[in-house]
């Protein structure tokens, strides 16, 4: 899970003037703190949320971006506070929710992403609604809710048939169920919309391979997973799977 912000900065700060309206001053200066944010620039990015902060102290947008500062520079506790000063300032705020869960998740508190990301997955004009169901799938995975898991992914991939991590986690999870079929086919949809194959995703396929008899995938794919990612986990548990055999 992530925050979704990212970007060079093109905005200069030589577009505040005098006659700017108080309101138009801070979505500018929001506007470009959040692309500091989105380049690493933490400071040029708090400078201008505290300006943007001066002219309205109870503005969600200011909060939330505070937000992300604060979580990027290590400071957690105040992170939470400003997510929760934008959430509690505009409780409709979906981006901040999406946000605070992904913080949430980072932390390992579970079940509190899941339950910020059920309020947002609701909200039908929130244009990243899809990942959000994917975050949501993630955070039930980790809760060891598989089932609830599937409706997410499904739910993400009925938004963006092109989903990859919807279809992958779709593929294990019909793969753990022991539904190799229908694990194939989400395999086959997820192969064709990835440039590269994760190392979980090469280690996936070899064991369909292995299901169904094609040596000649199975080959490939350890030949893969052995190129490109000879440290993973995944090609350990491979090698692993091959000497207790």
């Amino acid at each position: 899970m992530a925050t979704l912000l990212g970007g060079c900065i093109s905005t200069e700060e030589t577009v505040f003037t005098n006659a700017a309206s108080p309101e138009d001053t801070l979505k500018q200066r929001v506007e470009l703190a959040r692309k500091y944010i989105g380049a690493g620039d933490w400071e040029n990015a708090k400078r201008n949320l505290k300006l943007a902060n001066e002219i309205d102290p109870r503005n969600a947008e200011v909060h939330e971006a505070f937000a992300l500062v604060y979580q990027s520079t290590g400071e957690f506790e105040l992170a939470e506070e400003h997510f929760k000063t934008a959430i509690k300032l505009d409780r409709n705020f979906s981006r901040a929710r999406n946000n605070y869960a992904a913080f949430l998740y980072s932390q390992e508190r579970f079940g509190e992403a899941e339950e910020q990301l059920e309020y947002v997955t609701k909200d039908t004009l929130y244009r990243e609604r899809p990942n959000a169901f994917v975050n949501l799938g993630l955070c039930r995975l980790q809760l060891f809710d598989p089932q609830g898991a599937e409706e997410a992914f499904m739910r993400a991939l009925t938004m963006d048939r092109t989903n990859a991590i919807a279809l992958l986690e779709l593929a294990q999870i019909r793969f753990d169920a022991g539904d190799t079929a229908s694990a194939q086919q989400y395999y086959n949809t997820y192969r064709t919309v990835v440039r590269k194959q994760s190392a979980r995703g090469l280690w996936l396929g070899i064991r369909l391979a292995q299901a169904r008899g094609d040596r000649d995938a199975e080959g490939s794919y350890v030949l893969a997973l052995s190129n490109l990612y000879p440290e993973s986990a995944e090609y350990q548990a491979y090698l692993r799977a091959v000497k207790n055999d």
